[in-house]
């Protein structure tokens, strides 16, 4: 992965990125948290003590450049390894060199370090030979080994805010119009740049580049028709197969779960301007039909069943609709979490204790000396005009123990069950919330 201000190479043009590199902390936009006055990052400079730090988050905020910025307020020499052309032997030069010099050793995609590698740099964090900084777009916990998680200080980075990245773009305007290029870009189309590139310092000044560069003499007016050029087919940041995938689907199920149809939309848009498999987004939906919804609304699975089945049929783009109508179906719905929380409380019974012998008036009847085993006894429901007889089903099971009932309100089908069998049997059924 590239710095969020790489620099550029020795001859030709200088990337606006590059030319707009912060040397400081104190140059650096958003990341507040991390860089401000006060921070622990901060202590850590000022005392000289960094120790090992990793930097964790999205391409294009900034944590390679956070750890340039590091090395010269502390005056040492930032030496980069790239995680994928490094070998051990790069790694025990640095050590070696840091024995005579002091040095800032940075591993830029540190997760894809082999296991060999790790040790090396762990034993020269360790014995506080050099300082370390790594940068990871997958979450530490789950993409390095415990043993350098436990020894390193993890720094979170955050996606840019539309008003941090305004201020990105109008940093670079003032640049370019430093070096003779006269930017005319309306407030409008600032925030707009800065949305459409995700959070994404890198990108935003890359376009503005490709917006401002190679027009000529005179003053360069943006326009809509510029802005949709630049970003033709350019998806949000989402890597299907990192964090962002999983904290956007994640976003997307909780804002069902919440009944926002407006959040739920918004992060169903993200997935599929990010270009996830509709059926994925499908089964997703699915899920939560049963374990959000459940016996509250039974037709939130039947629309969810469809909706995988018709996005099988027809793709994008008419799938984003059929995708729409069910997740809106699941987070309009009332919600009943009762058929998720039971099964859960079954599973954990019979995995944790002796299974219950079946009642011999359950049991299998449908073989000739049934009876003489003395299976017998079983009283069949639909004989009795309630259409239910009491006996029992499974001994020392208490009613209420695995099931409650999540009803809330009388139009829902939980509802509607509970009052009925209330009828029936003269018996209240357990609830979550009480009567």
């Amino acid at each position: 992965m590239s710095d969020l201000f790489d620099a550029a190479a020795p001859q030709g043009h200088t990337p606006l990125a590059a030319a707009l590199r912060p040397e400081t902390l104190d140059d650096i936009i958003g990341q507040s948290h991390i860089v401000a006055p006060g921070s622990l990052l901060r202590r850590r400079i000022a005392a000289g003590a960094l120790g090992s730090v990793l930097l964790y988050g999205p391409p294009g905020i900034g944590k390679t450049t956070i750890a340039r910025a590091v090395g010269n307020m502390l005056g040492k020499a930032f030496c980069p390894l790239h995680a994928t052309q490094a070998k051990v032997a790069d790694i025990r030069k640095l050590a070696d060199e840091a024995r005579i010099r002091p040095l800032l050793i940075f591993v830029d995609e540190i997760h894809r370090f082999s296991s060999t590698q790790l040790d090396d740099l762990l034993a020269i964090t360790e014995h506080g030979t050099a300082d370390f900084m790594g940068a990871t777009t997958g979450n530490p916990y789950h993409t390095l080994t415990p043993a350098l998680v436990s020894r390193s200080t993890i720094l979170q980075l955050e996606p840019m805010t539309i008003d941090e990245m305004v201020r990105v773009v109008d940093r670079g305007i003032d640049h370019l119009r430093g070096t003779g290029i006269d930017v005319q870009m309306s407030p409008e189309h600032r925030r707009l740049v800065a949305g459409r590139s995700g959070g994404d310092a890198r990108r935003a000044l890359t376009a503005l580049e490709s917006l401002c560069l190679g027009h000529g003499g005179g003053p360069v007016r943006v326009t809509d028709a510029m802005i949709e050029e630049v970003y033709a087919a350019a998806p949000v940041n989402h890597d299907r197969s990192g964090d962002q995938h999983y904290d956007v689907v994640s976003a997307f199920v909780k804002s069902m779960r919440g009944s926002d149809p407006d959040a739920t939309l918004y992060y169903l848009a993200r997935l599929i301007h990010a270009g996830e498999d509709p059926r994925y987004i499908a089964r997703r939906i699915m899920i939560h039909a049963s374990e959000d919804v459940g016996l509250a609304d039974n037709t939130a699975l039947q629309t969810a069943v469809a909706a995988a089945t018709a996005v099988e049929k027809i793709g994008y783009p008419e799938a984003q609709i059929v995708l729409a109508h069910a997740a809106l179906h699941v987070a309009r719905a009332p919600k009943s979490n009762s058929a998720h929380r039971g099964i859960t409380l079954a599973m954990q019974l019979v995995t944790s204790e002796a299974p219950q012998p079946v009642p011999k008036h359950l049991r299998d009847t449908h073989y000739k000396g049934a009876e003489a085993l003395g299976n017998v006894g079983y009283r069949f429901p639909h004989a009795d005009p309630r259409g239910w007889v009491e006996q029992d089903y499974v001994p020392g099971l208490q009613p209420g123990s695995l099931y409650q009932s999540d009803a809330r309100e009388a139009g829902n089908f939980e509802k509607r069950a509970d009052d009925y069998w209330r009828a029936v049997t003269g018996m209240d059924q357990a609830k979550t919330f009480g009567s």
